[in-house]
């Protein structure tokens, strides 16, 4: 995999789904590995503990970290977002998690919701290719209508 085509992942998990992330990603370890993986302060913390792999580390979601990653999006610094939610709990910061998920739709950031759908990501044949960043156009920013960017992405 040359530098074009390591990405920027996030991993997000509410609090049921923690285990389910962990054993997702233990079970695509070798997948993982080469990109560069960001993840909400529980979550990646967990993540790091279970499996040793290198995590940048947000706030706990709760605590500002869906926000945090959702800026990351719309600055043009996450590719994908795998994100295991919890359909049948309510979450207290469920404003912040639409947020994200929003904001992650329209910057056509990858996002999955479940390990099928995330399983469909991490072994699409399009992972190693550039990704694709589209920046949804402003009103009043002419420079950015219709602007898409293949960016380079650098292994930190």
């Amino acid at each position: 995999m040359d530098d074009t085509s390591h990405k920027r992942i996030a991993l997000v998990a509410h609090d049921k789904m923690k285990k389910d992330m962990i054993d997702w990603v233990r079970q695509h370890i070798k997948l993982l590995e080469p990109h560069q993986l960001w993840a909400t302060g529980t979550t990646g913390a967990r993540i790091s503990e279970a499996t040793g792999l290198q995590i940048n580390l947000l706030k706990s979601g709760p605590l500002g970290g869906d926000q945090q990653l959702g800026a990351m999006i719309a600055e043009g610094k996450i590719d994908i977002l795998i994100f295991l939610t919890d359909p049948l709990t309510p979450m207290p910061h469920d404003v912040d998690v639409k947020a994200l998920l929003r904001i992650s739709t329209l910057y056509q950031t990858v996002i999955a919701c479940n390990r099928s759908t995330a399983d469909y990501v991490i072994l699409s044949e399009r992972l190693s290719q550039p990704s694709d960043i589209r920046f949804p156009p402003l009103n009043g920013d002419e420079n950015r209508k219709n602007k898409k960017s293949k960016v380079p992405w650098q292994k930190s």
